[in-house]
């Protein structure tokens, strides 16, 4: 692998879907060109990535489609809508990303989604306690409908309204992590998508799927300390992180220790199924040897954050 500042770039689902939109296959495609021109500007800019993305939404659009035709076709498990999402969201990124990079003369620069498996523990305690959240926003009212119709598990989501959670249990290993590491060097490699494909060990030296989805944050910590990179850039919808977010006193940061961001943890100051997995992530991977840090920042200022101009930077 290369000399050059290695960047993982953590991808939100809400980056690639408009987040009230119609949810269709052009709509996305057209949200995942604007946002593939932000991509190809941290290229642009000198670093080498790979890229991690959510499958939220969309997740929660197929396990949602294929429940509501039980009774024609045989519903999907959840591992499988996983690879589902893994491969129509790749394919989009890929087709926008190889666009924009042709843009700025980079048309020899490969991009290839690879369809990743990521191990979990199958005793994880957070397959007792769901928290991820999928699909749609919905009215608490609607919501407590499909809970009560469904027997969906469904929370409030930080402010933006109710929505289906599942299981999102802790990323252990990436099945696929080999094949990134010869990738790394010939090309943008979209991996561990919507945090990968949720498998345990089957005791026979592979793996069989499991009812989950993997928060995408983690998985690209794990990936990029498995890589050795230097920065994990985790993107989001704001521009840094605040204490009392969206209260009279909110105050964004510029900085955090790892020992502060513990600290803001404990007081609660994080939403669960927000910032709050993307704080903890950032804190993994900064803790895991000397000189790694993490971003978070907007995607409009990726580039920007880069360069130490804006966003929440975390280290030790």
């Amino acid at each position: 692998m290369s000399k050059a500042v290695k960047v993982i770039v953590a991808l939100g689902g809400n980056a690639l879907q408009e987040s009230k939109g119609p949810g269709t296959a052009e709509a996305q495609l057209e949200v995942a060109k604007r946002t593939c021109e932000y991509i190809a500007d941290i290229n642009a800019a000198g670093y080498e990535i790979a890229i991690v993305h959510g499958n939220g939404p969309q997740v929660g659009r197929i396990i949602l489609a294929s429940e509501t035709a039980k009774n024609t076709t045989p519903v999907m498990p959840f591992d499988v809508c996983s690879a589902m999402s893994q491969g129509y969201i790749g394919y989009h990124v890929q087709q926008a990303l190889q666009d924009a990079l042709r843009k700025r003369g980079r048309a020899d620069l490969p991009v290839v989604t690879l369809i990743t498996q990521v191990a979990v523990d199958p005793e994880d305690p957070a397959f007792q306690n769901p928290t991820k959240p999928i699909g749609p926003f919905y009215s608490e009212e609607e919501a407590k409908e499909l809970a009560k119709t469904k027997g969906y598990t469904v929370k409030e989501d930080a402010g933006r309204g109710w929505r289906r959670v599942v299981a999102s249990p802790i990323p252990k290993k990436i099945v696929e992590l080999d094949t990134v590491k010869r990738l790394w060097d010939s090309s943008i490699v979209i991996t561990c998508g919507g945090g990968g494909i949720p498998v345990v060990p089957n005791g026979e030296g592979g793996y069989d799927g499991t009812a989950a989805v993997i928060d995408k944050d983690f998985a690209a910590s794990l990936l990029a300390r498995s890589l050795d990179a230097d920065i994990l850039l985790i993107l989001t919808e704001v521009e840094k992180v605040s204490l009392n977010f969206r209260k009279p006193d909110q105050k964004d940061l510029d900085h955090m220790t790892v020992e502060e961001a513990r600290n803001f943890i404990e007081e609660g100051h994080f939403a669960p199924g927000s910032m709050l997995p993307k704080v903890k992530a950032a804190v993994d991977f900064a803790v895991s040897a000397p000189g790694r840090k993490a971003i978070i920042t907007s995607l409009y200022k990726a580039v920007d954050a880069l360069q130490g101009k804006t966003g929440t930077v975390i280290e030790a």
